[in-house]
């Protein structure tokens, strides 16, 4: 097990640094990297089917984010593009591709539509980093795009059930009729939302307050390990219970945490998945038949993007942005190869046809990169001419606090009054209920965490708050932040002028001591309440403020905070008693 976990990520890491240099993604590189190691080239690493058996767990965990990100506000949102053109485009893709398969090949229609269904979905692995890195995912192009991604991976239940119910495998013929399979599953939804209603919510709720993080990790693994073990007790899809699992904890505060704890491990176990892939494609079968491979491929590409294009154009898109979409989204994706294998299962396809349609997908997947920088100027012409831009919407800047005590709510609530978007972070158990019975959705987790802050869109965001009590922010946690999320402004609340200092010089906004203006502007309300005039106050307070900002550029010069005694004023001034 030691030289095949070596060998593999050995193999994984070097592929996939060179395909993600080169721009294509991490995906082909898994793959081509299990195919390299595989039995059919080097013949390093063998038992593909075992360790495809476990990295199906990454699956598991891929539909559990998914399921996470089912914030109902944003659904609601975008349900017209989710159940619009998420809906259109798997249906009308979906049976274009299997009237291809159909006319051009000797399949019967039950083996076109197992094989047309799974290529009418692209990769959401390959494609939401690309919007990331571009900046485009909080756009209305890349909502969209999210929303045709997002109907995709909800389209895998039905499709899985669509394989299962033309399935020619004995094993699935003796299973109970499809009405009793629905009523198992209507049951086992309803059974896990009231488990995460009743005891996963309590079970978070006291792990947050005892402070373990470790048990986080635990609790999150053990409620999407129960919940598809559920499911497949039930003779039911453990995709579906993970995804359940996900739904029911979407709107909880701990959505930030579990999507920070998961997320390795679904990277690593999805990342065997595809190498486990790459290592069951039969690579004979596929030099046999390259043309096949290369006209599929073509043909997949060009039926996707000319049917989204058309989807989009009829959404009112503008035709370079639906053209945009269209080469998007054209490619196949990883969901194809579980739904390749679940036909496999069901005696619809021979394994030599899912290796095959596998190499049509990889081919697919390996297009779009190329395709996108083909046509960028293309596609960017209208944009530059009718004035318009890719960026933040008008409706101002995503913004995360971290910190929901006195200070941050009062940022917080500035930035609302501003109109901009808020996503807020704390670790208090207590005050996000107390928040909660005011209206205000604020999220479980520790936001001196570079992975719960990617989680919670630091990614997107142009402004990140660090607003907690206490002296808690250090230099080198400033630039590991500013370092992993260069567009976001870093504002820091500083306990006192210590803090301060050493936050001098690194890429921060702006530093604040948390009480100095309110001192001051105590001190302004008892001194006019003394009978002094506005003008002796203001006197007073430019002579503090001179006096402070003096003090403090000399402590930061000799990086001691006990120099320059003499600018504390000490004794009382006669000159702002005048006036």
């Amino acid at each position: 097990m030691l030289r095949d976990g070596f060998l593999l990520l050995g193999f994984a890491l070097a592929f996939v640094l060179v395909f993600r240099r080169l721009g294509l993604g991490a995906t082909l590189g898994y793959l081509l990297a299990g195919a390299v190691v595989g039995p059919q080239v080097l013949g390093l690493v063998g038992d593909a089917e075992q360790k495809l058996g476990i990295a199906e767990l990454g699956i598991t965990l891929l539909l559990f984010l998914v399921g996470l990100e089912l914030n109902p506000s944003r659904l609601w949102k975008m349900k017209r593009d989710i159940l619009g053109l998420g809906l259109l485009q798997v249906t009308v893709c979906g049976l274009a591709i299997a009237g291809m398969i159909l006319l051009t090949t000797e399949f019967s229609w039950e083996a076109a539509l197992a094989l047309g269904m799974p290529l009418a979905l692209s990769s959401t692995a390959q494609v939401l980093p690309m919007l990331q890195s571009s900046g485009r995912l909080r756009t209305p192009f890349g909502e969209r795009a999210f929303a045709i991604l997002l109907f995709q991976d909800l389209s895998i239940i039905p499709m899985i059930t669509i394989i299962t119910a033309m399935s020619r495998n004995p094993a699935d013929a003796g299973g109970p009729p499809g009405w009793l399979m629905v009523i198992y599953t209507l049951a086992a939804i309803a059974a896990l939302i009231a488990a995460g209603r009743y005891l996963i919510r309590p079970l978070f709720r006291l792990i947050g307050n005892l402070g373990e993080r470790e048990m986080f990790v635990v609790a999150a693994l053990f409620t999407v390990m129960a919940s598809a073990a559920v499911m497949e007790l039930l003779g039911l899809s453990t995709a579906l219970g993970a995804f359940v699992a996900g739904v029911m904890l979407a709107d909880s505060p701990y959505r930030h945490e579990l999507e920070a704890d998961v997320e390795p491990f679904r990277s690593i176990l999805l990342g065997l998945f595809f190498l486990a892939v790459g290592m069951m494609l039969n690579l004979h079968a596929i030099a046999e038949r390259p043309l096949f491979v290369a006209g599929m491929a073509a043909g997949l590409i060009a039926i996707k993007a000319a049917i989204i294009f058309g989807i989009g154009r009829a959404f009112g898109m503008p035709w370079r942005g639906a053209l945009a979409l269209g080469l998007l989204l054209s490619q196949g994706g990883e969901f194809g190869f579980v739904l390749f294998a679940q036909a496999q299962n069901a005696l619809l396809i021979a394994p030599d046809a899912a290796s095959l349609f596998g190499a049509v997908v990889t081919l697919s997947m390996a297009t779009t990169p190329f395709l996108m920088m083909a046509t960028a100027n293309f596609r960017r012409e209208a944009e530059a001419a009718k004035g318009e831009r890719e960026g933040p919407q008008p409706d101002g800047a995503n913004a995360v606090v971290v910190g929901f005590g006195r200070f941050g709510q009062g940022v917080t609530q500035m930035l609302l009054a501003s109109n901009i978007p808020v996503t807020m972070v704390d670790t208090d158990i207590e005050m996000i209920d107390v928040a909660a019975g005011f209206g205000a959705k604020v999220y479980f987790g520790d936001g001196t965490r570079i992975d719960l802050l990617r989680q919670a869109g630091a990614e997107e965001a142009e402004m990140i708050f660090f607003c907690m009590d206490g002296d808690q922010i250090s230099p080198e946690f400033v630039e590991a932040v500013h370092e992993a999320f260069p567009r976001a402004a870093i504002y820091v609340r500083a306990y006192d002028r210590r803090a301060l200092i050493r936050l001098r010089g690194t890429p921060v906004g702006a530093v604040v001591r948390e009480v100095m203006e309110s001192a001051v502007k105590m001190a302004r309300i008892a001194l006019a309440d003394a009978g002094l005039s506005q003008d002796a106050i203001a006197r007073a307070e430019d002579m503090f403020r001179a006096n402070d900002r003096e003090r403090l550029k000399l402590q930061i010069e000799a990086g001691d905070v006990r120099v320059a005694r003499d600018h504390i004023i000490t004794q009382p001034q006669a000159s702002t008693q005048q006036g």
